[in-house]
């Protein structure tokens, strides 16, 4: 017989992302639309194994909507990787009284929350939070949005010192090993060149592609790369290449770095936010268990964390397509 959900808790784990102060607040205030406790655990699972939570209301959540990054803060745990380590966390969690949880997070915080539940019967939720959008099972991930305006904003002011100084620019973007963020902020800054990793375009192409581009007029150049892609050892190298080969470009290198996980969530992070958290809250109080929530054609989805941890989301080759016909 299917426990009567009284008390949830709340966590964000793995990398911050725009949006997630807008899931939890979701989450708070679902719980109490529902006439559900909420608590809240501060640095994810290592929070949770060492008991350090806080008692939600609808109150404790406002004003945070438009914040980035998370008030509970977020963190990486070792020993939650370790079946010792799940059981202090279980422990501390029957002694809080917490009937059900809901994770805001990556594949990791998934990997460990579905161990969890195995092991302890404790049902959780899934709420994907990672700005680099590689969560099998949903179309977007909170935070995605915010960190592609970001780099947008950052690559239109870099390519006016390109411009202006006859430059190539290579870019270095976020992503882990999901050209996800690469792809979509080339096409949507007009960049040159768009390595990813999942297309392995090898460096001869790239250096005909920019050779061809200073015949045909370009004095400038924008190739962005993602931090995953293998074309060079890693960007400097293969600036250092290209400047070698093609010595009238005068080649630079930017790293947007950790600039991309901050700043306030755009409406559509906000949104997506409070969607998926709501349906979180209202997944678990219907008795379900070991599932994330995500959103395919506008639409809120289920998938079982067991497919979301082993599936690999794929990257638009249409845009792969598109990217090409526009750097001519």
């Amino acid at each position: 017989m299917s426990k009567k959900i009284k008390r949830i808790g709340v966590m964000t784990s793995g990398g911050d992302a725009p949006g997630m102060n807008a899931a939890i607040r979701a989450v708070v205030r679902a719980c109490a639309y529902y006439q559900v406790e909420c608590v809240g655990f501060y640095s994810g699972y290592s929070g949770m194994i060492e008991g350090k939570y806080e008692e939600l209301n609808a109150r404790s959540v406002r004003n945070i909507i438009n914040r980035g990054g998370t008030f509970l803060r977020s963190a990486r745990s070792a020993e939650f990787k370790t079946k010792e380590g799940r059981a202090k966390a279980a422990a501390q969690l029957e002694k809080a009284k917490i009937d059900a949880m809901v994770l805001i997070g990556g594949d990791g915080t998934f990997r460990g929350g579905q161990l969890f539940c195995n092991e302890h019967n404790i049902p959780v939720i899934g709420v994907p939070g990672t700005i680099d959008n590689d969560i099998f099972g949903t179309s977007y991930t909170i935070g995605y949005d915010t960190a592609l305006n970001t780099v947008l904003s950052a690559v239109d002011k870099i390519r006016d010192t390109a411009s202006s100084h006859d430059r190539l620019f290579f870019i270095e973007v976020m992503g882990r090993d999901a050209g996800f963020i690469a792809l979509n902020t080339g096409i949507g800054a007009g960049a040159e060149e768009i390595l990813i990793p999942e297309e392995d375009l090898g460096i001869d192409r790239l250096l005909n592609s920019l050779e061809k581009s200073r015949r045909s007029g370009k004095t400038s150049s924008i190739v962005i790369v993602s931090e995953g892609d293998k074309t060079g050892k890693n960007v400097f190298e293969l600036a250092d290449y290209v400047k070698k080969n093609l010595p009238y470009y005068d080649s630079k290198v930017t790293v947007l770095g950790h600039i991309q996980r901050g700043g306030s969530p755009t409406c559509f992070d906000r949104v997506l936010a409070s969607r998926l958290s709501v349906k979180a809250v209202e997944l678990l109080l219907d008795n379900k268990k070991n599932l994330m929530v995500g959103i395919k054609n506008e639409e809120i989805v289920t998938c079982p964390l067991d497919d979301v941890i082993k599936g690999k989301p794929s990257i638009n080759k249409d845009l792969i397509r598109i990217s090409e016909i526009l750097s001519i």
